[in-house]
């Protein structure tokens, strides 16, 4: 009696690219397409190809195709090592785009306490022979400038970048969140607009102020000294404590919402109203925005959205990088107006509160 157990056969071997494109009815190049990440394949032929593979649990050998390609398949992320919402979610965001599209990440965290953090963050992913990094919420690493060997793609500002390509995705022309919620305030009768800036080792607070300040000179506005906090909410009630002391102010941008509840609980504990007294705008649209006293007014920035968008364009030059890049695509943030913004009290109003 022969050992049966020692030959796999026909129908336990693992399935191959060859066993997919028979199902799907499609050839085995197009199976490559798709696990490529190529865009020039249908929706509809992709899908079929997807479910093929599902049915069958063929899955690609990584390996194997680096080797044939020259390419990984691997996206290295440069993420802060922080629990806070925006960069957080953004991170869950990059993963969940890059499995559709049958991409890996590895990811490197850099961290504020760290002077060097960015530049051994970058070194330990390429490393690993990623086909791209991408920065995603970067701090300052200093003067000097990253140097990266392949291409990069920045989601947001950034600092300065040597790499083969850079592709950056930023907010739309117009459309800037900091001084979209400046001139809001503005619009709504208030002099002029305080600010409650992030840490600014985060190019993205340096940019927020930076807008915050650009809107007010624009407008013929005051421009008061901004304070910088640390995203927290315990700094911006702190902050809104100093702030709550000075009857003339009216208007209050919290670079985040964390330190936008903080400021909340400051002018009420003051006796201050929000916003009958003062208005308060956070960012990051985090899900207890909505469901704080008053609810927050606030920027939504899509990151789902952008990591799509950003991952795309970036997938999208490296399967034709003799070719230029396109254009680079535009992000939208969206400011959420909820009840924590009114116009400023009248002097009659001031009296009578007094």
């Amino acid at each position: 009696m022969g050992d049966t157990g020692s030959k796999r056969t026909r129908q336990d071997r693992r399935p191959g690219g060859n066993d997919v494109a028979r199902l799907a009815g499609v050839s085995q190049k197009t199976v490559s397409r798709v696990f490529n990440g190529e865009s020039n394949v249908s929706a509809d032929t992709r899908d079929r190809v997807l479910a093929a593979a599902q049915t069958l649990g063929y899955r690609p050998n990584g390996a194997a195709r680096a080797l044939l390609t020259g390419r990984t398949h691997r996206l290295g992320v440069v993420a802060l090592g922080t629990s806070h919402f925006g960069p957080s979610s953004l991170l869950v965001a990059l993963e969940r785009a890059a499995r559709t599209i049958n991409y890996a990440l590895s990811i490197a965290n850099s961290f504020e306490d760290d002077p060097s953090g960015l530049a051994e963050a970058v070194d330990n992913l390429l490393a690993q022979g990623v086909d791209a990094v991408i920065l995603s919420e970067p701090v300052d690493d200093g003067d000097e400038p990253l140097v990266v060997d392949v291409p990069v793609l920045t989601l947001g500002a950034a600092p300065v970048v040597h790499a083969p390509t850079v592709l950056s995705v930023r907010a739309a022309e117009g459309g800037d969140a900091a001084a979209e919620v400046t001139r809001h305030l503005l619009e709504l009768g208030h002099r002029t607009v305080h600010h409650i800036a992030g840490p600014q080792r985060w190019w993205a607070a340096r940019e927020r102020l930076q807008n915050w300040q650009d809107t007010l000179i624009a407008a013929g506005a005051e421009v008061p000294q901004a304070v910088e906090g640390d995203w927290t909410a315990a700094r911006g009630y702190a902050a809104g404590k100093a702030l709550a002391r000075d009857p003339g102010v009216t208007a209050i941008f919290a670079a985040n919402d964390e330190m936008a509840i903080g400021v909340i609980h400051a002018l009420h504990e003051a006796g201050r109203s929000v916003p009958g007294d003062v208005s308060v705008v956070g960012f990051d649209d985090i899900p207890v925005a909505a469901h704080v006293w008053p609810p927050l007014t606030t920027v939504s920035s899509d990151n789902a959205e952008l990591a799509t968008v950003g991952l795309t364009y970036l997938v999208d030059f490296l399967n034709n990088p003799d070719s230029p890049p396109a254009p680079p695509p535009k992000h939208v943030h969206n400011l959420v107006v909820r009840a924590s913004t009114s116009r400023p009290p009248t002097a009659g109003e001031e009296a009578h509160r007094a």
